[in-house]
C-alpha cells in the first residue's frame, strides 16, 4: 500500500507528508517540480525515512508519472502541486495555466491510464483527491452567506481561473470516464512551512526584520483562516470516506479581516519577541495600493463535512495563530534559507 502525493515540498504538501508518516507507516512517494515555493527542508525529517520517496519533477511530464505509477502502484494520488499565489498569477499567468490546467489535464490522463490497467478490485479501491481553493468561488459580500459546494463558479483572479478550470477537469473525468475522484476546496490555510510571500509568514518575517508590514489598501478584506494541520485531517478523512465524485468545503470557520490578523501577529510579537526600542510592532504597520481584483471576501461553510464524515478543525485562530508564530520563531534558519538564494543554488547543483 502506498500513495502518491504531488506538490510534497510546499507548504500544504509537506505539512501533509509529515503529519501521514507520523501517524500511520503507509509509504509516500513524493512528486514536486522544486519551483521557488518548493522546499526539500521541509522534508527533510524524513532523510533517513525508508517511508518516503522524493522525487524531483513535474506533474505535467506524462513519460515520468505514468513510470512512477507502474513502478510503485499506488493505491490513492493526492494532488496539491499548483502555482498559488494571486499576485504572481497577475505578473506572470502563464505559469498558472501551464502548472494548474496543462500539469493537471497530463497527469489525469496518466492516472486514468493507471486506474484502467488496474485489477477489477484494485480500481474500485482507488481514489485521486485534488486539493483547490475557495477561490474558485469568487467573492461575497459582507452580508452574504458563506460559499457552499453548490456555489457556482465565479473566479477573479488568474490564480483562481486556473484553479477553477483544473477542478472542472477532474469532474469531467469521473463524470466521462469513470475515474474516481474526489476535491477539497479549503479556505486560507496558515502555519509551518508557508513560504513567506503569503500575508502571515511575510508579517512574521517583516516585522523581525525591522521592515514596514505592508497591508493591500484599508486591510479589511476578510479571509476564512484554517490551520494547516487541521486541513490535513480533513484530507485524510475525505480520503478515507468521502463520496465519489463529489466536493467537499473545508474551512476553520474563522472569519478575519486581514487588519486584525496582523494585529493580533503584532500582539503576540510583542509578547514572545520584543522590539528592543520597547515600541508595538503596530507601528510597522503600512498601508499600500490594493493590487488589481482584489476579493474584498472569503468564507466556507463546512457543514457538509462535518456532517457527512464528522470533521471539524481541532484549531481555534487564536490556538493556531499562537502554534504559527512559536514556530517561526524557532525556525529561523529555515526562513534565513528560503528567503536567500543558497537554497535555490543547492538545487541546481543537487539536480544538475
Amino acid at each position: 500500500m502506498t500513495i502518491l502525493v504531488t506538490g510534497s515540498a510546499g507548504f500544504i504538501g509537506a505539512n501533509f507528508v509529515l503529519d501521514w508518516l507520523a501517524i500511520n507507516d503507509e509509504p509516500v512517494i513524493s512528486l514536486d517540480k522544486l519551483t521557488y515555493a518548493g522546499n526539500l527542508q521541509n522534508l527533510a525529517s524524513l532523510d533517513n525515512d525508508e517511508r518516503h520517496t522524493f522525487v524531483h519533477g513535474d506533474i505535467g511530464d506524462g513519460e515520468l508519472v505514468d513510470r512512477l505509477l507502474k513502478e510503485y502502484r499506488p493505491r490513492a494520488i493526492l494532488n496539491f502541486a499548483a502555482e498559488s499565489h494571486v499576485d504572481r498569477s497577475i505578473h506572470g499567468p502563464e505559469d498558472f495555466i501551464q502548472t494548474n490546467i496543462v500539469g493537471t489535464f497530463r497527469l489525469l490522463e496518466a492516472v486514468r491510464a493507471y486506474w484502467n490497467s488496474l485489477s477489477e478490485a484494485d480500481a474500485a479501491a482507488f481514489r485521486f483527491l485534488h486539493i483547490s481553493t475557495d477561490e474558485v468561488y469568487g467573492s461575497l459580500g459582507p452580508n452574504d452567506p458563506a460559499f457552499r459546494e453548490t456555489n457556482k463558479y465565479e473566479p477573479n483572479s488568474p490564480y483562481s481561473a486556473s484553479k477553477a478550470a483544473s477542478d472542472h477537469l477532474v469532474r469531467a473525468y469521473h463524470h466521462t470516464y469513470g475515474l474516481p475522484v474526489l476535491t477539497t476546496n479549503c479556505s486560507n490555510n496558515y502555519g509551518p512551512y508557508h513560504f513567506p510571500e503569503k500575508l502571515i509568514p511575510l508579517v512574521i518575517h517583516n516585522a523581525l526584520a525591522g521592515k514596514p508590514l505592508p497591508i493591500y489598501g484599508d486591510g479589511q478584506q476578510i479571509r476564512d483562516w484554517l490551520y494547516v494541520k487541521d486541513h490535513c485531517s480533513a484530507i485524510r478523512r475525505v480520503l478515507e470516506a468521502g463520496q465519489l465524485g463529489e466536493t467537499y468545503n473545508v474551512g476553520g470557520w474563522n472569519e478575519k479581516a486581514n487588519l486584525d490578523v496582523v494585529h493580533t501577529l503584532c500582539d503576540i510579537l510583542d509578547q514572545e519577541k520584543a522590539r528592543e526600542d520597547g515600541h508595538s510592532y503596530r507601528e510597522q504597520i503600512t498601508l499600500v495600493k490594493d493590487r488589481p481584483g482584489h476579493d474584498r471576501r472569503y468564507a466556507m461553510d463546512a457543514t457538509r463535512l462535518e456532517r457527512e464524515l464528522n470533521w471539524k478543525p481541532a484549531e481555534t485562530f487564536e490556538t493556531g495563530i499562537r502554534k504559527t508564530v512559536r514556530w517561526y520563531l524557532d525556525n529561523q534558519d529555515w526562513v534565513t534559507n528560503v528567503t536567500s538564494d543558497a537554497y535555490r543554488e543547492w538545487v541546481g547543483k543537487h539536480y544538475a
